[in-house]
């Protein structure tokens, strides 16, 4: 591997030629300019799903629900979740769909796992048609602190 200037490091991977001849088709597909981005978003997300998954990681990112708002005391259960997890809710946005439906995006921040469990509580009631949580890393910058950070400031003061 070698690293230039910019952070970026060059590396070499032996893939199957019906592997690459896809990925070059991707590239085309999703409008990249080489391989090489698309392999970093790709790697990215992987990255960040792993981490979701497995680690009490910060992250943020966003609850995608879908609801049939006619359920009676759904929409007061999602309302009371918002305020119970007030923290970890940053902002919650609701578009009205047809037939009763309402598309709800949650931008959310804190620990991976207390992100999983809200998502769970809030995806599981009689009503939710759909729900995906999607989390990343990096995208704002930390409401919230992960436990070893806070540990370690604490001894350092």
């Amino acid at each position: 591997m070698t690293q230039n200037n910019k952070g970026l490091v060059r590396t070499s991977a032996s893939l199957p030629a019906k592997v690459l001849e896809d990925l070059d088709q991707l590239v085309i597909d999703r409008g990249f300019n080489n391989r090489s981005a698309l392999l970093a978003e790709m790697i990215q997300k992987e990255v960040s799903a792993y981490r979701q998954d497995y680690t009490n990681e910060v992250m943020a990112g966003t609850l995608t629900l879908v609801y049939d708002h006619a359920v009676p005391g759904l929409q007061v259960k999602l309302n009371q979740l918002k305020h119970q997890y007030v923290a970890e809710i940053i902002s919650s946005t609701q578009i009205q769909l047809m037939d009763h439906h309402t598309l709800e995006v949650n931008l959310m921040q804190g620990a991976a796992d207390q992100l999983n469990r809200i998502s769970h509580e809030m995806i599981s009631n009689r009503g939710v048609k759909t729900g995906n949580l999607y989390l990343t890393h990096s995208a704002l910058p930390p409401i919230h602190t992960s436990v070893t950070e806070s540990s370690q400031e604490t001894q350092n003061d």
